[in-house]
């Protein structure tokens, strides 16, 4: 993949004794050594930062583990991105390999993955800036923070008001392995929710140092990263750190849900792998001495050629980090109730059907899979919301630029608003309109509203409260930077399509 050629500057000089314009940084884990990138002078960065131990050896499948301090830490690079398989145009032929690379990871993948990125402006208009916590998605099978499109580096430079910490977590079977060996200990828990959580308390803790305030933290994911978001509104709602929620394309109504009660799948993968006929616990010791590019391999095999039974690794309910019935636990009040911005886009599902070719797939059906799929569990989650006194702004996005959109059936479709928000849709697909860096701006600055105060900074800037009768804020309709669409426009689209049960 093609990548801007950037000049950088590293320093082991402290500039400014609260660390928001600085270089250096001490934290918990130990002294940061960030840079500056030169395409954004006036922002400091902190790659690869580690936030917990390496989940290695004994701690594979194991929850996050502290990681002791050390001296110095090199903090100029992104770390890579925990065990996956690369997806390409011939593996896996989509919109995202075909036309919008910068959306998907890239780069080494190792174990010692648990790192995030900090980005924080070095002309801060504030001492104590408001911060957001980054979490991508990628069904829970893949993702990672090698991932062009999403450094926020141009928003912080244009407005030097927030900071951008992104977070990587264990995926597929390394983050969710429900494991029989795991289940007879009573450690069959969802690793990788345990990993974002694990950051969030790291965030918490450090935040302070790089000029951040750690009562102002909003936690923002995309896609399965959205519903990672909502399973941490109801985890953890007596200590749930962060202050809002901004949920794209998903909720725990909008998500799969493993239906491996058996634990099969994990038994087939050790059976591929020299883990053969052994009792659970025995299953579990061999395959925390596999090594991880073997378990990669078999995955990538079976999963992309064989004709077989789909070997899924995905979310489980493990109640402590989801449950069965989100409904009942919202009305008996068991979620946090922040202060929460959620949305859809006017046509997600164009990128995430089978690939038709560059003539694209049947609209119709693209229509009603983004319908049944995306708006109406949007819906839905907005109604519980209300109805369980929460409050929420909801949007729906109908941005349709040809630098992210370039064939004319793509549109808005699942993840292309991101690089709006972070900044970045300029840099990849071709230059930008001037429409395009309006909608943007303004998008982010909503945003960075929202973090600073999320209850009176959106209505105040004519960003109305959600209501089941109310209105929706729409983005890039008809030539319009922003506008309000009648919630009823939204609704009466699932009139007849079942409400979701379970996340």
């Amino acid at each position: 993949m093609w990548v801007k050629a950037i000049t950088l500057f590293t320093a082991a000089i402290q500039l400014h004794p609260a660390a928001a314009n600085s270089l250096t940084v001490d934290t918990t884990v130990g002294r940061l050594y960030g840079m500056i990138n030169g395409s954004a002078p006036d922002v400091a960065q902190f790659l690869g930062v580690p936030f917990a131990a390496p989940p290695v050896n004994e701690l594979r499948f194991a929850p996050p583990q502290t990681k002791p301090a050390e001296a110095v830490i090199d903090a100029t690079k992104i770390g890579p991105s925990c065990p996956q398989y690369p997806l390409t145009t011939t593996t896996d032929p989509s919109v995202y390999t075909f036309d919008s690379p910068w959306l998907q990871p890239y780069g080494p993948t190792s174990e010692d993955c648990l790192t995030l990125n900090v980005w924080t402006p070095l002309h801060a208009v504030n001492e104590s800036l408001p911060v957001l916590i980054w979490m991508f998605g990628g069904g829970f099978y893949e993702g990672g923070l090698l991932t062009n499109g999403f450094d926020p580096s141009n928003w912080i430079q244009r407005t030097q008001s927030h900071i951008v910490v992104a977070i990587n977590y264990r995926v597929n079977i390394f983050g969710f392995p429900n494991s029989a060996g795991l289940a007879e200990i009573n450690q069959n828990l969802n690793l990788g929710l345990l990993d974002q959580r694990f950051a969030v308390e790291w965030v918490r803790d450090n935040i302070a140092a790089f000029g951040g305030d750690p009562a102002k933290i909003t936690l923002w994911g995309q896609s399965s990263g959205a519903a990672s978001t909502d399973y941490y509104n109801y985890a953890w709602p007596e200590d749930p750190i962060v202050s809002g929620l901004i949920m794209h394309s998903g909720s725990v109504f909008a998500t799969g849900a493993s239906v491996d009660v058996e634990h099969t799948n994990f038994t087939f993968v050790a059976d591929h792998v020299g883990c053969v006929n052994l009792s659970p616990r025995e299953e579990l010791a061999c395959m925390r001495n596999v090594s991880a590019d073997a378990i990669i391999q078999f995955y990538e095999n079976y999963t992309l050629y064989s004709t077989g039974p789909t070997l899924k690794f995905t979310t489980i309910v493990d109640n402590v980090t989801k449950f069965d019935d989100y409904t009942a636990r919202a009305f008996a009040g068991n979620y946090s109730k922040l202060p929460a911005i959620f949305g859809t886009n006017a046509n997600e599902e164009a990128s995430l059907v089978a690939w038709a070719g560059p003539a694209g797939p049947n609209m119709t059906y693209v229509h009603e899979e983004t319908v049944i799929t995306h708006l109406c569990p949007a819906n839905y989650n907005g109604h519980l919301r209300y109805n369980t006194s929460s409050l929420s702004f909801r949007y729906f996005n109908t941005a349709n630029f040809s630098n992210i959109s370039p064939r004319p059936w793509e549109g808005a479709y699942h993840s292309s608003e991101l690089p709006l928000l972070f900044g970045t849709y300029s840099q990849y697909g071709g230059p930008a309109t001037a429409f395009e860096t309006a909608v943007a701006s303004h998008w982010q600055d909503l945003y960075l509203a929202f973090m600073r105060d999320p209850v009176n900074a959106l209505p105040s800037m004519g960003w109305p409260a959600y209501q089941p009768d109310g209105y929706a804020m729409m983005f890039a309709a008809n030539g319009t930077v922003s506008s309000l669409l009648p919630m009823n426009n939204l609704e009466t689209q699932c009139a007849g399509v079942p409400e979701p049960t379970i996340g």
